[in-house]
């Protein structure tokens, strides 16, 4: 089972990453706190000193076309936020 799935590369936390040590990671939605923790250490060779996690469920629709309704839903996910000790670099960039 692999618990990160891929980094959250957006402004909103690249600012985060830059200004307050934190970065975002889509996990695997069975994960919980400590698996991520260690996933993120092995990973990248840094020290998390705090994990936080939400959950989003999928996001439904509905659209009448000329052979009826039409239903469809978006995946499930689950993100996580990890803050890291203060000196510690993730540098997503290194691998392109």
């Amino acid at each position: 089972m692999s618990v990160l799935i891929k980094p959250i590369i957006t402004e909103k936390m690249t600012a985060d990453s830059e200004l307050f040590n934190r970065y975002g990671f889509v996990v695997d939605t069975k994960a919980n706190k400590l698996q991520i923790k260690d996933a993120v250490e092995a990973t990248y060779g840094v020290s998390v000193k705090k994990v936080r996690t939400m959950n989003y469920g999928p996001n439904r629709k509905s659209r009448y076309t000329k052979t009826g309704v039409q239903h469809g839903k978006t995946n499930a996910y689950k993100k996580a936020i990890v803050d890291v000790v203060e000196g510690d670099i993730i540098d997503f960039y290194s691998n392109l």
